[in-house]
Order: C-alpha cells, then structure tokens, then sequence
C-alpha cells in the first residue's frame, strides 16, 4: 500500500504511520515438513488456556502436499473479529483433508493441571481425524513448549483412545504464518464460543455469553458476589472460592 503526501500537513504536525499489510498465513512451511517424509500433517492450536471456567479446546486441520491455499480471509483467531470467523467456517469446514476439535474440561483441568488437559483435548482432536483419514505423521504446533507429546514417565490418561505419536514440530507464531495452525484457532475458538455462549443461558451472571470464560470486570464481579459454580476451574485462585 502507498501512501500520497497530504498539502495540508504543516512541518510541525506529526506523519501519520501507515502499517504494512499483514502477509497472510501460507502452506510453504506444511510443505517443506511434508517433503520430508510425512504423508499427513495436522495444524494444531489452543484457545481457552487461560479461561476461567469451562473447557481448554483445541483445533486439528489436516493437510497433504495436495492441499490448496487457506480460503481468503484465514489469519489467526485472535486477529479477526467475531463474525469474520464465523464466516470462514463453510469455507474451512471443506479445506484441507480433515479437521476436528477436541475439549477438555474444567473439571479434568483441575485433576490433571493445565499442560496434561491439552494433551487430553489434543489427543481427542487427533483421534477423531485419524478415525476419518488414519494417523497423521507430523503436528505443527504453535509456541516453544510441546504439550502434546506424553512425558517419559508416561501419560495420565490410559482410557483414552490411543493414537500413534506423530512428529511434532514447533514454531513460534505459527499461527500467524502457517495456513493450517490459523485454520485450526479459528475452528477451536468458534467451536469453544459457542460452547460458552451456550452454557451462559444456565449460568447468566457470569457473562460467559460475552466474556467466554474470561476474567471480565463483569465475571470477576460475579465470582466476587456468588463465588464459582461447577464450570469454574477451582484449582486456580479464583475470587469468591470461600463463599461457595
């Protein structure tokens, strides 16, 4: 984009700062890792981690070297408004080769802690897309911290569905850059909004209808007056715990 100088600015007034166009997340990186060796690669990210009631999710969207370029639009979830990403679920829901989003609740989020309840969801999610289109071979995940690979002492959960392990590979800001890790948080946070707007019609004071779970000044209010109801993360300092 340019800019045009504008006549009427004095010498004295400040420029104003256009920004650069953001470079829209791409598959370029899915495709090196997919050269590789891998036949599947699942995109993966979280939304709710640091919600204070209901549940940690995360999304899944599968891709191979055939996959397409992302539909227009397609950024991370956290840069697009409401109804931008909500408008992007037809399109996602036929882009790459499988997507799903798995959850892990609040009350599994105090037995097992925060890092474990990921695993859970994203255990779930690749389960679910490896019962469409079998086990992925590689995970791009966003961050420096890999979740999602058991600890060497073994994993919590023994009743869950065993999925063989793929690769993980992570990359800061991945889902800024990388096509499939922005589908994924667009997917995981539509799907977890409407799961918390749908629980706030039981739990009105809360707000979760417009904070999600979030500490809002209205749901610390809430919390502060009422205390938490079965939906709130308990192992976590919560205001109110005593009254409850």
């Amino acid at each position: 984009m340019t800019t045009t100088a504008d006549p009427t600015v004095t010498a004295r007034t400040a420029p104003t700062r256009v920004s650069a166009p953001r470079t829209p997340p791409h598959l370029r990186h899915e495709r090196l890792l997919l050269r590789d060796g891998g036949r599947l690669l699942a995109g993966m990210d979280e939304v709710g981690r640091g919600s204070l009631a209901g549940p940690v999710s995360v999304g899944v969207v599968v891709v191979d070297v055939t996959t397409r370029s992302a539909p227009r639009g397609v950024a991370d979830s956290k840069l697009l408004a409401p109804a931008a990403r909500t408008a992007l679920l037809p399109a996602l829901s036929r882009w790459g080769v499988a997507r799903a989003v798995g959850h892990a609740s609040a009350a599994e989020i105090d037995a097992v802690g925060i890092i474990a309840a990921l695993r859970l969801a994203g255990t779930r999610a690749l389960a679910t897309v490896a019962a469409a289109v079998g086990p992925v071979d590689v995970v791009l995940l966003d961050g420096s911290h890999d979740w999602l690979t058991p600890p060497a002492q073994g994993d919590l959960f023994d009743d869950e569905p065993v999925v063989a392990g793929p690769r993980v590979h992570l990359r800061v800001k991945a889902d800024r850059t990388c096509a499939s890790v922005a589908a994924a948080s667009v997917l995981a946070k539509c799907e977890r909004d409407a799961m918390m707007v749908g629980l706030a019609a039981d739990h009105p004071h809360y707000r979760w209808d417009e904070n999600k779970g979030y500490a809002s000044p209205e749901h610390m209010a809430a919390l502060r007056e009422l205390g938490p109801c079965v939906l709130h993360r308990r192992s976590w300092r919560l205001p109110g715990l005593e009254v409850d």
